[in-house]
């Protein structure tokens, strides 16, 4: 008697107005299984911690003098520690925005201290006056879809000179996101199943290719989310550290949102190089400071063409500390047949602006397209996200499933896992599979046109003989 291997099959179909359905097979998972989602908060059961956790280095906050630890009645680390945050402005800190809805308890705000765990050490406490969560977070759980980011205002001024408050990134600083750059990331959570937390401290961890960190039974928006770290949790975000600051290059380009259940795998930031970005930016107010670099935006940052026709923004920039310098503009990840124009010129000085217009040709596919602007110079490049949509969007032949892979083997009480990229149809667009000993799921179970979702099949969990 041996047992069999088997394939399995798969059918999905999609409910819209009219149901559409794929036949296939998934390809084959990876040797780990996918990973319980859950944000790195005090929220976390004390039987989800792992052994492996941060592995980070003690810091004080005078080498990071914004980072600020937030407080709530009934929270689960020392003294009620139950985020952390970074101060931007005189009254203002940036946090997720999980920290202010999914929690309850009066919260506060507790400065000047590297270690909770010794009552009085802090030089500042204040209460929180109001805060404001980006208008895409959807409420409690919404850290799951993404826009998890929070502006607070304090009852206080908080005593951080304006020279040392955290500098926020943009939509003008996708770059600093892109795959390969390495960032700092602080905090005052959980370091081990059986320690403590209250402590600060800081780990190095690198930006991950979306693509690879689709690990979790949620997946990893790429357009709202960051994924950092690595897949065997040497180094990660834990409970405590949600809200604390994602530094690349001196500058804040996420805050941490969630990560494994375990916190023994990536760690997910809400991306701040985008609108998101630019809206916490808007709810600071005043004057950000900077990196002493030209700066760049998009006015307006989307738009909408017809095949054949066209739409324009205006790229305006804004020179640096050194002055003026020579800017060479240039349009990247263009759909097929598009051309991109800059008006008067593509180099022009910082602090001008440009007129760029983009025009899909008649043979350009209608759908939703990222395009990348970037302008270089002298000090170095910056690049802001232009979404362009082509026609309908790829509405008029309504909802189409496609697979990443139509074959894959999977052993008994395995898991099998294939990426679904669904074209056309109009508004959210929901998943699911039949046919199978096990339903299929989706992570996000929703998706608009355009969209992709992850889906896991587990295979039958009893042998079957063959004879």
């Amino acid at each position: 008697m041996r047992t069999s291997r088997f394939a399995v099959a798969l059918t999905a179909p999609l409910a819209t107005a009219a149901l559409l359905v794929v036949s296939t097979t998934a390809v084959a998972a990876p040797p780990d299984k996918v990973s319980v989602a859950a944000t790195p908060t005090d929220q976390l059961r004390t039987g989800d911690w792992g052994t492996r956790i941060v592995n980070g280095e003690r810091t004080t906050v005078k080498e990071y003098p914004f980072v600020i630890a937030g407080m709530r009645v009934g929270g689960g680390g020392p003294q009620g520690q139950s985020c952390t945050a970074s101060v931007v402005g005189k009254r203002k800190i940036l946090t997720a925005a999980h920290c202010m809805v999914d929690t309850s308890g009066a919260k506060s705000y507790f400065y000047g201290d590297d270690d909770l765990n010794t009552p009085g050490d802090e030089t500042f406490r204040t209460a929180v006056a109001s805060f404001k969560t980006h208008p895409g977070y959807t409420g409690s759980g919404g850290w799951r879809t993404g826009y998890d980011v929070a502006v607070v205002t304090t009852v206080d001024d908080i005593p951080v000179p304006e020279s040392q408050w955290a500098k926020v990134a943009g939509s003008g600083d996708s770059a600093l996101t892109q795959p390969g750059k390495s960032g700092t990331s602080l905090g005052y959570g959980k370091t081990s199943s059986g320690g403590g937390s209250g402590e600060l401290r800081k780990t190095t961890m690198p930006v991950n290719d979306p693509s690879g960190c689709q690990v979790f039974d949620i997946r990893v928006n790429a357009d709202l989310m960051v994924c950092t770290g690595y897949n065997d949790g040497r180094t990660a975000d834990c409970s405590g550290d949600s809200g604390g600051p994602f530094i690349v290059d001196g500058v804040v380009v996420g805050v941490s949102s969630w990560g494994s259940s375990a916190c023994d795998r990536y760690s997910i930031m809400a991306r701040l190089t985008n609108a998101m970005g630019d809206w916490a930016r808007a709810e600071i107010g005043g004057t950000q400071p900077g990196d002493g670099k030209f700066t760049m935006a998009l006015s307006p940052a989307s738009g909408k063409a017809a095949p054949g026709s066209h739409v324009s923004t205006s790229v305006t920039t804004k020179a640096g500390d050194q002055g003026p310098e020579k800017l060479d503009l240039s349009a990247s990840a263009l759909p097929a047949g598009t051309t991109a124009t800059f008006q008067p010129s593509a180099s022009i000085d910082s602090g001008d602006v440009a007129k760029l217009t983009l025009q899909p040709s008649t043979s350009t596919p209608a759908g939703t397209y990222k395009i990348a602007i970037t302008a270089k110079g002298t000090s170095g490049a910056k690049t802001a996200e232009f979404t362009l949509t082509v026609g309908d969007g790829g509405n008029a032949t309504g909802p189409k499933p496609s697979l990443s892979s139509n074959s894959g083997i999977v052993p008994p009480g395995g898991y099998a896992n294939a990426t679904i990229t669904v074209t056309g149809g109009t508004g959210p667009i929901r998943l699911s599979g039949t046919g199978l000993p096990h339903p299929p799921t989706f992570s996000p179970p929703t998706v608009n046109p355009g969209g992709t979702s992850r889906m896991t099949v587990m295979g039958r969990t009893s042998a079957v003989p063959t004879r």
